[in-house]
């Protein structure tokens, strides 16, 4: 007995973090399945991980963790930074962060280096809704729910910005972008942009433009400045690494939207191999693989992986937001 407690001793100091174990029981799921958690571990890109907020019930639910890509399934690491949103691409990383007690809700845009310490932080009106780094590192993008304007129904609407990380360049809003919709200059009092996406050469970028009742697919040049419209019944798109096709959420029903993928050459439509109900800005592995979570029957949220023709897969429970660096 007394060899057993010291070998696990000393697997615990090899470790060089706090291994506990997060039960859940889902969907038919004992309660044995644990979920294995390393706390108070380094962060840092290293072209092998994947990064995303960790969900698991305890004191370090909403914290940053981490898996290696090839073995999703290992010990989750656990960071110290705490996160409403992630992403990060090519050195680069954005963690939105909402403002304890803040009347109107605000938020902290904070810009991450490779080593996840803090490069430029900005309190923007808002709640956190989506968060993108452009593959270069060079610009992180944010999307952020806003009450007050006069013209949103609802009662909110959103404000999507920008900031250059290498000049320091901050744009609050995109809305000043002039928009072209079946060859014409567009103007509308109700206009809203979210979930861009940044192609390789920093310069051309995707987003959404909704406007009296429709959603745009918006390509736009980022020095020009200007953008057009390229498709209808597109939400949160996220270009392929290889610039071939935007995957993204499109609407079937009031408060319903799917997985579809459009190729950008054939402006044909495909759907991956699930039909669940997708609620977020789907993540690319690869140019045939998307990762997005998918909310369960308990309100809660876990990571599922699909390729374009293959089946989905649970990749992370109790996980969300999922960046590759």
């Amino acid at each position: 007995m007394r060899r057993r407690v010291l070998a696990a001793i000393g697997v615990l100091a090899l470790v060089g973090g706090a291994i506990t174990y997060v039960a859940y029981a889902r969907e038919g799921r004992p309660a044995e399945n644990a979920v294995p958690v390393v706390t108070g571990q380094p962060m840092r890109f290293d072209g092998k991980t994947l990064f995303f907020r960790n969900l698991a019930d305890g004191p370090d639910s909403g914290k940053l963790a981490a898996v290696p890509i090839a073995d999703p399934g290992a010990a989750r690491r656990v960071g110290e930074l705490r996160c409403d949103r992630f992403a990060a691409a090519h050195g680069t990383a954005i963690c939105l962060r909402l403002k304890a007690g803040s009347l109107p809700a605000m938020t902290d845009m904070i810009v991450l280096d490779a080593n996840l310490r803090e490069r430029h932080r900005e309190a923007l009106p808002g709640t956190p809704s989506r968060a993108r780094v452009s593959p270069d590192g060079r610009f992180v993008n944010w999307t952020l729910f806003v009450t007050g304007d006069s013209y949103a129904a609802t009662g909110f609407s959103t404000r999507t910005g920008l900031y250059e990380v290498d000049t320091g360049r901050l744009v609050k809003t995109i809305e000043e972008l002039a928009v072209f919709v079946d060859g014409k200059r567009y103007f509308a009092s109700d206009v809203n942009y979210w979930g861009i996406t940044f192609a390789d050469d920093g310069n051309r970028f995707y987003v959404t433009m909704a406007s009296k009742g429709k959603t745009y697919l918006i390509e736009a040049d980022y020095r020009a400045y200007r953008g057009t419209a390229i498709a209808e019944n597109v939400e949160c798109p996220s270009l392929s690494p290889d610039g071939r096709r935007i995957a993204y959420k499109q609407k079937v029903s009031n408060g319903v939207w799917r997985l579809a993928v459009l190729d950008l050459a054939t402006r044909r439509i495909t759907h991956p191999p699930d039909s669940r109900p997708v609620d977020d800005q789907p993540v690319w592995q690869g140019n045939n693989t998307l990762l997005y979570p998918l909310r369960n029957s308990d309100n809660t949220l876990d990571l599922w992986s699909v390729g374009l023709t293959t089946p989905a897969k649970l990749l992370i429970p109790q996980a969300t937001s999922p960046s590759f660096a």
